[in-house]
């Protein structure tokens, strides 16, 4: 999968920053996100693998030694 940035025209028209890697005539798909919310869904996504429902919670008072430089 290649990812290039392009500028929206118009509603029909983009303008690639880079040029695009296939031929003429090529179909293509293009998605379409609003990046900042695009990243946020998927940094969630990955803390939710990362953590399943049975994780525990844990509190302040659990802390055993605190880390200065945090």
């Amino acid at each position: 999968m290649e990812i290039i940035e392009a500028e929206v025209i118009d509603s029909t028209h983009l303008e690639l920053k880079s040029p695009l890697n296939a031929p003429k005539g090529s179909r293509i798909r293009i998605s379409v996100s609003d990046s900042d919310e695009e990243w946020y869904k998927l940094s969630l996504q990955g803390l939710e693998r990362a953590y399943g429902p049975d994780e525990p919670e844990y509190s302040v008072d659990m802390i055993k030694s605190i880390n200065p430089d945090c």
